[in-house]
């Protein structure tokens, strides 16, 4: 079985999150592959997508949105799983509308969707988004929960490898 990881990050906060996915998943015996989703030109030879965007001003990033509108015929033949970072914190906020982020997926198989904690780190911004950033108190740091990242992938593993042995069954 062979699984897609895609991505939309802008300063590789969400990439590495990414990254992690896929090493749990390789180490769950799954085949993977990485690309940020602005280079993925077929879905092609993959049983399965997990797409991840970080959250950008209250929305998906682009390139993760297009990512879907493009490759949406494929997408509808096959299980997705898909995540978002974004918010800041040891105790963000709940996301209320965290489905209005991955509504571009509505009509498609997605077994299941995440918001995973982020990271700002002010030296990788702009002038203006480092303005903006003081001006809401955005909390600065890495607050990446790598083992809620990691137990998410092994429960994709194990849906998948639970599906792959009924299908030879």
């Amino acid at each position: 079985m062979k699984v897609l990881v895609t991505v939309a990050s802008k300063y590789g906060a969400t990439r590495g999150i990414a990254e992690a996915i896929a090493e749990e998943l390789t180490a769950e015996h799954l085949s993977v592959e990485v690309k940020l989703a602005d280079e993925v030109k077929s879905l092609i030879g993959f049983d399965a997508v997990v797409l991840g965007s970080a959250i950008y001003a209250g929305s998906w990033l682009p390139e993760a949105r297009t990512f879907v509108f493009k490759q949406h015929e494929a997408l509808a033949l096959m299980p997705i799983w898909a995540f978002s970072s974004g918010p800041l914190g040891d105790s963000p906020a709940p996301m209320d509308e965290a489905g209005r982020l991955i509504a571009p997926l509505s009509d498609l198989n997605v077994r299941d969707h995440q918001v995973f904690v982020g990271m700002l780190n002010m030296a990788n911004l702009s002038i203006p988004e480092r303005l903006v950033a003081k001006a809401v108190h955005a909390p600065q740091g890495d607050f990446r929960d790598w083992e809620e990242i990691r137990d998410w992938a092994r429960t994709i593993a194990r849906t998948l490898r639970a599906e792959l042995e009924f299908d030879h069954a």
